[in-house]
């Protein structure tokens, strides 16, 4: 029943209160992130236009655009970009088959763990780099090597995040799921592998990143196609605009690669609060 006083009339308890609809906040992108790399390209090509920076030394920003856009109209950096592409999702493939492989072998087993993990934890401190003169005896100097040396760069940080992630499975969602009667396999399947995927995607985009930063080196060996080619062809003639497209195309893929993990890692983890 309602109350009049001094002409307010009050509200009963029991009637619901409209509420305007929540509006959805848009995240606006920061434009202010974009200063200091304006800045800096300009800074540049300041330094260029007035000769502090030699074009033998560093090509200016307008040269750099002027010579992507010529080898793109051509289509060598094209072909080029196929040719690494293909060898890091080659090599990825493999590293990841082999440190997940491993992975969850000594992260769901114990003697999985006494014997695979001091192997592939030594194994892991060796700069894997250093290996390029042992992967060119054993394989050549064709596509093999580049493609060991990327997948070589992949599999450790997977492993590592896997088995971390494996191991870390909180214990009282697993003693929950032992007193409900859940099977070995169940607890595997329901409680530790959704709680490892996190620190999985985490060793995911670091293992992308390997990746990418093995081929670059991989490619500086005897190859004669792929980014790492055409930046080796123009070390040899000064073209240093060249080679800072090269140094551009490997830093864009690895950024497409990056914020795709991070795409799936939305996706996924919808659950996890932010």
């Amino acid at each position: 029943m309602s109350i009049s006083t001094a002409g307010f009339v009050a509200r009963p308890e029991t009637a619901p209160i409209p509420r305007a609809p929540a509006k959805k906040h848009r995240r606006r992108p920061d434009l202010r992130r974009w200063l200091s790399p304006i800045g800096l390209v300009l800074l540049w090509q300041a330094a260029s236009a007035a000769g502090v920076l030699p074009p033998d030394k560093l090509a200016s920003p307008v040269t750099v655009l002027r010579s992507a856009r010529d080898l793109a109209l051509d289509g060598s950096l094209v072909d080029a970009l196929l040719v690494s592409t293909g060898r890091v999702a080659v090599g990825f493939a493999l590293g990841a088959v082999v440190g997940g492989a491993l992975g969850l072998v000594s992260g769901l087993s114990r003697w999985g763990e006494r014997l695979l993990d001091p192997p592939v934890q030594m194994l892991r401190t060796l700069p894997h780099l250093g290996l390029i003169p042992l992967f060119i005896l054993w394989f050549g100097i064709g596509e093999e090597p580049k493609i060991a040396l990327v997948a070589a760069g992949a599999a450790f940080p997977l492993y590592l995040n896997l088995h971390s992630g494996i191991r870390q499975a909180d214990p009282a969602l697993l003693e929950a799921a032992r007193a409900l009667g859940f099977t070995r396999f169940e607890r595997v399947a329901h409680v530790v592998l959704p709680s490892a995927v996190p620190q999985t995607l985490v060793g995911l985009r670091i293992a992308l990143g390997a990746a990418w930063l093995s081929l670059i080196v991989g490619e500086q060996v005897n190859a004669d196609a792929g980014i790492g080619f055409l930046i080796n062809n123009a070390r040899e003639f000064l073209r240093t605009d060249v080679v800072v497209v090269g140094l551009v195309v490997y830093a864009l893929l690895g950024l497409s690669t990056d914020a795709l993990v991070r795409g799936l890692e939305r996706r996924v983890l919808r659950w996890r609060t932010r």
